[in-house]
């Protein structure tokens, strides 16, 4: 009888099987005629000592890459100077056909709080140079911090001039929450992917291909370090753990696919390499005393949404269940250990969907989403009653999804109107899905009187910038008139600030 074990094993090998030949010696004199970097450069994860470098070589993005099935020696160095004159960490790493030529590589040994240049070579031929900067020593205080956070840019739903204005930032590092590429298409919009909904290794690995040759998005990677998670659109829509959204067989497979494809395609590290449909993304990383970024995973361990995956009156079914789960048994005990340790000034939930309620239809009966925390209150409530119970300080929370801009109250619970504020949930917009949007969804003075833990509004596309200090936590909603044409301009809409010891969002 065939056992899980079994079937885990078999969706590992055919992984590995769909990603290319065997392992071969490398190519040592590759004889490039175009550029092998066409994808662009990429780093990520910053540590005090290193950083991950990321490149592809994919010289023929329409062909699959246009990567022979062989393995090719990939030049790195890293300089303290853009020039790449002052050279302090190199080395050779092998582009291998069974990671589709991607390259990762950790680098060691540099000292914290610095910016480094680095590039690629290979054949003759080097890459673009790109710009990283470690963190801050963990015991180290700051003045402040700076970066951005994203999330959600559907490819035919806009143009990416939100990258090239985040790219002329003053940041530190950008924070990615999910929705890198769509699965789904959309006809007749600002572009077209120009091939269906992908479902095997080689149609992930030709979406994510296609995303990254936007010229934008690449400045915006080139620019700074990223740390970066997923949500649904990665693998499908609304997907809920080992459930699709239209049931159907060989989905833990499609799922392999579309997570082995990110991981080729991210800045991350050797204990983020999948295996089969399984792949560690959730983890904490330090920003010296000043911060500490717990990165979730609300996708891969969820319960299946209680009664469809749309907006419903509640309860229904067994919305309400304390066995369901957001985040799973597993990463929950660890965020819990990583909250009730942290010393740092501010900690942070870089995640998914939105944990404060949006309840879009008023009603009556009011109805809520089932995809985002709304359709998990217990786990909600696990958690906040966490922070209360364990007086966490400085809860700040990061979302991404929704396609909107909100600065939300985070509550111990939402049917009391008494229960404690423990956090403030800053949730961005989309850099492009959803199309040109608007200032606010339609009937926003309902929504508003129907979320009054919701202090703040619209639906523009953009970005999120921060600048946090000891005392305040400052977000400038840096947002664009329109995503149709690649030429919109930016501007900050709306500021609002958390305040040390005052969860809760206020105006800026």
């Amino acid at each position: 009888m065939s056992t899980r074990r079994d079937f885990l094993g078999r969706l590992s090998r055919l992984s590995l099987v769909a990603a290319g030949l065997p392992a071969m010696a490398p190519w040592l004199r590759p004889r490039w005629l175009a550029d092998p970097f066409t994808v662009g450069v990429a780093s990520g994860d910053p540590m005090p000592d290193g950083v991950v470098l990321w490149t592809r070589l994919a010289p023929d993005v329409a062909a699959g890459g246009g990567m022979p099935p062989a393995n090719v020696e990939v030049r790195w160095e890293v300089a303290e100077d853009e020039g790449m004159r002052r050279i302090v960490r190199q080395g050779r790493a092998t582009a291998s056909p069974d990671f589709t030529h991607a390259v990762h590589v950790e680098v060691d040994g540099l000292r914290p709080a610095r910016w480094y240049w680095y590039r690629f070579s290979s054949g003759g031929v080097e890459s673009r140079v790109g710009r990283t900067r470690t963190a801050p020593e963990a015991t180290r205080a700051l003045d402040r911090m700076r970066f951005a956070f994203v999330s959600c840019q559907h490819y035919e739903q806009g143009y990416y001039a939100a990258y090239r204005h985040l790219a002329e930032e003053d940041l530190d590092f950008v924070a990615h929450l999910g929705d890198y590429i769509y699965e789904s298409t959309v006809p007749g919009r600002a572009r077209q992917h120009g091939s269906p909904p992908p479902r095997t290794l080689a149609e992930y690995r030709a979406r994510y291909a296609l995303y990254k040759t936007d010229a934008d998005l690449q400045r915006a990677h080139a620019a700074f370090p990223w740390i970066g998670t997923w949500d649904d659109h990665e693998v499908e829509n609304n997907y809920a753990g080992a459930t699709p959204l239209t049931p159907r067989d060989g989905f833990l497979l499609q799922r392999a696919a579309a997570y082995r494809a990110f991981y080729e395609h991210q800045p991350l590290r050797r204990s983020s390499i999948p295996r089969g449909p399984d792949m560690l993304i959730y983890r904490a990383l330090s920003y010296g005393t000043m911060a500490r970024l717990h990165v979730l995973d609300g996708r891969q361990y969820r319960s299946d949404q209680a009664c469809g995956d749309g907006s419903q009156a509640v309860p229904c079914g067994d919305w309400a269940s304390p066995e369901r789960t957001m985040l799973g048994a597993r990463q929950e005990r660890w965020l819990e250990r990583g909250l009730g340790a942290s010393r740092t000034r501010w900690n942070v939930l870089a995640q998914q969907t939105t944990m404060a309620p949006i309840v879009g239809n008023p009603g009556p009966p009011p109805k809520h989403p089932m995809d985002p925390w709304s359709g998990y209150p217990a786990a909600r409530e696990r958690l906040t009653g966490f922070i209360a119970a364990r007086r966490v300080p400085n809860v700040v929370v990061l979302t991404g999804d929704i396609h909107a801009s909100f600065a939300s109250q985070i509550r111990t619970g939402y049917a009391d109107d008494s229960a404690p504020v423990v956090a403030t949930e800053f949730v961005g917009t989309s850099m492009s899905s959803g199309g040109n949007g608007s200032d606010q969804w339609g009937g926003a003075e309902a929504l508003l009187s129907a979320n009054p833990w919701v202090r703040y509004h619209s639906n523009r596309r953009g970005y999120v910038r921060c600048e946090v200090t000891a005392e305040t936590w400052r977000s400038d909603y840096r947002l664009l008139p329109y995503v149709d044409r690649p030429d919109a301009p930016i501007a900050t809409h709306a500021t609002w600030v958390a305040r040390s010891g005052h969860p809760g969002p206020e105006p800026g």
